[in-house]
């Protein structure tokens, strides 16, 4: 069964400004029972006008009716699937909404005394202990605001651990299988990035890398699972060859949605890495809002993390600021606190055992929608999957069908796209991650969908060519977007 295209009654919403009427309010009240009073007397006539121009004019049910129906037009992770791989697209129990927004919490602020704050700080502590036991590191931050910013906060307390030991090194090494942020954290740190290539299997190259590891590189940043969705298995060996050389292990932990309850990756050799809380742990993800990219280190990395520091004082808790080695505050107070409330009820609701049953089912829904896909599109590496996998578009492109292509007539079926032509290593890449959000029902229609659309691929491919066609908007010429956009509308 395929799921029809799901059409609006209204494909072509006005502006509100052109459902403006001179003369039409949203409310209306009843006659003044009190003296009038003049606001330009009482306010000054500076700090008055008479209305505002071009303010729309119109009644309250057009109002509403407005912005409802705009509403309808965002597609939403409680309307369907985000098959977005190495996005990690998952629901948000709202459980964990409702904890955040109680009212101790919701309305705590930074600068209250800690005498007011000892809930607040027993949370942040609590979060911090789960995920070094998580992880299997011995101390943890909430203090980065994202997973990018983890990196720095990582690769900087990398740096410094080196300066103390009197050489920061120059050089850190980056797998063509890591997260396209890698590169960029490494070079703000101040560090000369070298690309170490995978292997046939997708996996680090250990020979290459023997090669690559001299007495000038300072770290590797490996994803792991890394970003086609393989286990480093030889990640054991590639922390002691790092190691041997005085250089240290930073993981990037996005993937470690993958690992949480089955593998902890202070066991197999990082020294540092950063979790992303929206990811594995469930906070709110997406539209540049508040984030955390927490990072866990082993204990010769503890000296160096941010100030301040929780710290037990008497039977309570308070912030030592003084941290002589600390590389200093990476973001203002001590992160952003709603997501760490949601991130600890998530881990909380779950226990260890429903953690791990979130990996295995995130890591079985990928490897369910793999199976099925298999004969129709494309797989460029067979090593086993964990909680994403990555297809091509070489069966395709025989028929002038690309991935965006795909993606594109994916939205007429009713589905989020995937994640386009990333990672790089695959031309033409389907990057597709299920998470342990979704039944059998809406993977199989997902699946369906895409096997429907390889089948119009070869043997209707202009269908495909020019889709999507039940959206508001076609097809756009995406080069002149990107090369000319419009970023605002001018009431003429």
């Amino acid at each position: 069964m395929i799921r029809k295209v799901r059409e609006h009654p209204s494909q072509n919403e006005p502006l509100l400004f052109e459902l403006s009427s001179p003369g039409k309010r949203g409310y209306q009240l009843p006659d003044l029972d009190v003296p009038a009073v003049d606001a330009r007397a009482a306010l000054g006539a500076e700090n008055t006008r008479d209305d505002i121009a071009g303010f729309p004019e119109v009644s309250e049910v057009e109002a509403i009716r407005h912005f409802t129906r705009l509403s309808t037009w965002n597609y939403a992770i409680d309307l369907g699937l985000y098959p977005l791989g190495s996005c990690t697209m998952k629901y948000n129990p709202r459980v964990n909404e409702a904890v955040a927004r109680t009212e101790g919490l919701a309305w705590a602020h930074p600068y209250q005394p800690e005498s007011l704050s000892q809930g607040a700080m027993e949370i942040i502590a609590r979060l911090e202990t789960a995920l070094a036991e998580i992880t299997g590191m011995d101390a943890v931050t909430l203090q980065p605001a994202a997973g990018a910013h983890g990196e720095l906060t990582g690769i900087l307390l990398i740096r410094a651990l080196l300066e103390s030991r009197g050489n920061p090194r120059r050089k850190v090494l980056i797998p063509d299988s890591a997260h396209g942020t890698n590169p960029a954290t490494a070079a703000m740190a101040g560090y000369e990035v070298v690309h170490a290539a995978s292997n046939e299997r997708g996996m680090l190259d250990v020979a290459e890398l023997t090669r690559l590891v001299d007495d000038d590189v300072a770290a590797i940043m490996i994803t792991n699972p890394n970003t086609l969705g393989v286990f480093e298995e030889q990640i054991t060996a590639i922390a002691a060859l790092l190691h041997s050389k005085g250089a240290l292990v930073y993981m990037d932990g996005a993937n470690m949605n993958a690992l949480v309850g089955v593998a902890r990756p202070g066991d197999f050799g990082a020294d540092a890495m950063h979790l992303n809380l929206h990811k594995t742990f469930s906070t709110p993800h997406g539209g540049g809002g508040p984030g955390c990219g927490a990072v866990a280190v082993k204990a010769a990395l503890e000296p160096f993390l941010p100030a301040p520091r929780l710290a037990r004082s008497g039977d309570g808790w308070t912030w030592n600021h003084h941290r002589p080695h600390s590389i200093g505050r990476v973001r203002a107070f001590y992160g952003n606190f709603g997501v760490i409330v949601r991130a600890l009820a998530y881990i909380m609701a779950h226990g260890g055992p429903g953690l791990r049953a979130a990996t295995l089912d995130a890591v079985a829904n990928a490897n369910y929608l793999r199976k099925r896909l298999e004969p129709y599109y494309e797989l460029p590496y067979a090593a086993p999957s964990m909680h994403e996998c990555v297809f091509s578009d070489e069966r395709q492109v025989k028929h002038g069908v690309r991935t965006g292509d795909i993606a594109k007539r994916l939205i007429d079926y009713g589905f989020h796209p995937y994640t386009v032509s990333f990672p790089l290593i695959v031309h033409g890449a389907l990057m597709i991650e299920p998470t342990e959000t979704e039944s059998k029902q809406e993977l199989d229609l997902f699946a369906d969908a895409l096997i429907a659309i390889a089948a119009e691929a070869e043997q209707n491919p202009d269908l495909v060519l020019t889709a999507p066609h039940g959206t508001r908007t076609s097809r756009v010429d995406e080069v002149a977007a990107a090369r000319k956009p419009v970023l605002r509308w001018r009431l003429s």
